[in-house]
């Protein structure tokens, strides 16, 4: 009898993949997906937040200048508890950054706390049904679960072509990505 993988043995190859890119490659494939922008239109004023990378996580800097450019307001996640849902700060391309709890780059808590229309998440690993790894303390999936109560949005995961694993074992409060951006591909899931 095989035993499948588990989230623990998947993130860890994933990651490690992800670690042996160079600075310069990781540095390009950022540039690219970028210049690839968004697989859709959006509306001015459309509020997207991104993520302070953390370790070798392809950076949403790039993408979101882009994004800002075409008249996008950013925000930026702030960790609040375990358990707890994330609060987003507004946050723009020249405003300083505090560290956070968990040692992440965060807005300052004076700014203003808004809520996203698209959500661009950090993975770890995904597959091609829109499941994703992330570092296992579930605060996105908490998020989108609580914040999907109060209006629709969208979630586009960020992460490097050879994060992608064939199949991530998904849990029932796991939540689905509507996006997958890679520096070489776009992946559009069902019911996005």
């Amino acid at each position: 009898m095989s035993v499948s993988p588990s989230k623990g043995d998947l993130r860890k190859i994933a990651l490690d993949a992800r670690d042996a890119m160079d600075a310069a490659a990781r540095g390009a494939a950022s540039e690219a997906l970028a210049a690839r922008g968004l697989p859709f239109e959006f509306a001015p004023g459309t509020v997207v937040s991104g993520y302070s990378p953390i370790r070798s996580e392809i950076d949403p800097a790039p993408l979101m200048r882009a994004l800002a450019a075409r008249g996008a307001k950013l925000a930026l996640p702030a960790v609040m508890a375990r358990g707890k849902s994330l609060a987003f700060r507004a946050w723009s391309l020249s405003d300083r950054l505090t560290l956070g709890p968990l040692g992440i780059l965060e807005p300052s808590p004076a700014m203003a706390e808004l809520v996203p229309d698209i959500m661009l998440v950090p993975c770890a690993a995904f597959d091609r049904l829109g499941h994703r790894i992330g570092y296992g303390a579930g605060h996105y999936d908490f998020t989108l679960a609580h914040l999907r109560k109060v209006k629709p949005i969208t979630t586009i995961g960020l992460a490097f072509a050879g994060q992608e694993i064939k199949a991530v074992p998904a849990l029932a409060h796991d939540v689905a990505l509507d996006y997958v951006l890679t520096e070489k591909q776009a992946f559009r899931f069902q019911g996005s």
